[in-house]
């Protein structure tokens, strides 16, 4: 029987569950979060997702950022009913990089088997990550085709660099049991959603008023 685990940020996690890890800075939660979270957790054969809402994105400006309790609500209601957890635990653990937050959730959960979800567009930005290529070794990663990074992504350095340990695409499903370095490349519908266009549209609704 699966042991339940509790944290400081209310987070509980069961040994052994397969969980896709969403980080970003959900500023705001919309469709196109909801949709690569079900896509994972029926393509990736996942028991949950849980939404890393990030206290600030090192490499994001503090402009236009909304208070992180705000994101947090937010993505709350976008996720309710769902089998998605949302969680700021990164302000908890006093991580500010992925590859820290990555480790520090290995070690308070060594039996869970986490899978870190990034798209294309974060694949091609991936050597400008803190120590990206340790991210690598200490999770297995899930790619998601978004137009028009797709291409860029898989000739660009992070995934040549890991090329060997690229998975068929059609062997998804055992990509949370297996060990890093391995990550997979999923082909999906493309979701419109966009929160910078989000955020645009609140202004110019603004100013307009």
């Amino acid at each position: 029987m699966s042991t339940a685990i509790s944290d400081t940020s209310g987070m509980i996690c069961r040994c052994r569950r397969r969980i896709g890890l969403l980080g970003g800075s959900f500023n705001p939660a919309h469709a196109g979060h909801l949709h690569i979270s079900e896509v994972a957790l029926r393509r990736l054969g996942l028991d949950e997702v849980w939404w890393l809402v990030s206290p600030q994105n090192p490499l994001k400006s503090e402009a236009g950022m909304a208070p992180l309790p705000d994101r947090l609500a937010a993505a709350q209601r976008r996720a309710e009913g769902r089998r998605i957890r949302v969680t700021g635990i990164e302000m908890h653990l006093g991580t500010r990089y992925t590859v820290d937050t990555v480790a520090a959730l290995r070690r308070r959960w060594p039996r869970a088997r986490f899978v870190w979800l990034i798209g294309a567009d974060n694949l091609v930005e991936l050597p400008r990550w803190h120590r990206w290529p340790e991210l690598f070794r200490r999770v297995p990663i899930a790619v998601f085709a978004r137009r028009p990074y797709s291409l860029r992504a898989l000739s660009g350095v992070a995934a040549q660099r890991f090329v060997r340990s690229r998975l068929r695409e059609m062997a998804a499903g055992v990509l949370a049991g297996r060990k890093p370095p391995a990550w997979v490349f999923l082909h999906c519908r493309a979701h419109p959603a966009s929160a910078t266009a989000i955020r645009g549209g609140r202004r110019a609704l603004s100013k307009g008023k």
